[in-house]
């Protein structure tokens, strides 16, 4: 049995430095696009208008600052459970009697999917809910992607019990 126990846990905030993002801008405006064929749509991947209409977005109009502010927003941590470096997100509700309640992305996702349910989960009084419907609220990066790190050997039993380990900690400043 492998032991599940993590020697750290470490606050953390993401913060990508400038120039990186302005060398990111730099690379998408020297794209070298390929030749398309003309009429063939989708049938042979992403169609080049739509690949450019992405990128422009990415390049001029999705704002990574607010993105990263509101991922900052919520208290993020790192540890290593099971020879794993982990990163997770935990918001603890007010009502110490709350049940512990991970939310796991699949493939391809982020922990961005649930940012808009951790509110109602830790705070249903406010939602307009019951307060025994409290959740302590776990939202762990799983292995392999963001700020979590390789999935080398990872299978869905060594998530699960690295998920239960996270439910178990007290991250509480």
């Amino acid at each position: 049995m492998v032991d599940l126990m993590a020697t750290e846990i470490s606050t953390f905030s993401i913060d990508v430095p400038q120039e990186q993002l302005d060398d990111l801008h730099r690379r998408l405006d020297a794209t070298r696009w390929p030749d398309e064929v003309p009429g063939v749509g989708w049938a042979q991947g992403i169609p080049l208008d739509y690949t450019r209409e992405l990128v422009d977005y990415w390049r001029t109009t999705y704002d990574w600052r607010a993105q990263e502010a509101r991922l900052n927003s919520f208290p993020q941590f790192r540890t290593e459970i099971d020879g794993h470096d982990l990163h997770f997100i935990h918001v603890r509700s007010a009502d110490p009697d709350a049940m512990p309640l991970v939310l796991t992305h699949g493939w391809p996702g982020s922990i961005v999917e649930y940012l808009d349910v951790i509110g109602p989960l830790i705070d249903p009084v406010t939602h307009g809910g019951s307060a025994e419907d409290a959740f302590h609220v776990v939202v762990p990066t799983i292995p392999g992607y963001g700020l979590s790190g390789p999935a080398v050997g990872w299978s869905t039993e060594r998530a699960a019990r690295a998920w239960t380990e996270l439910q178990t900690w007290d991250t509480s400043p």
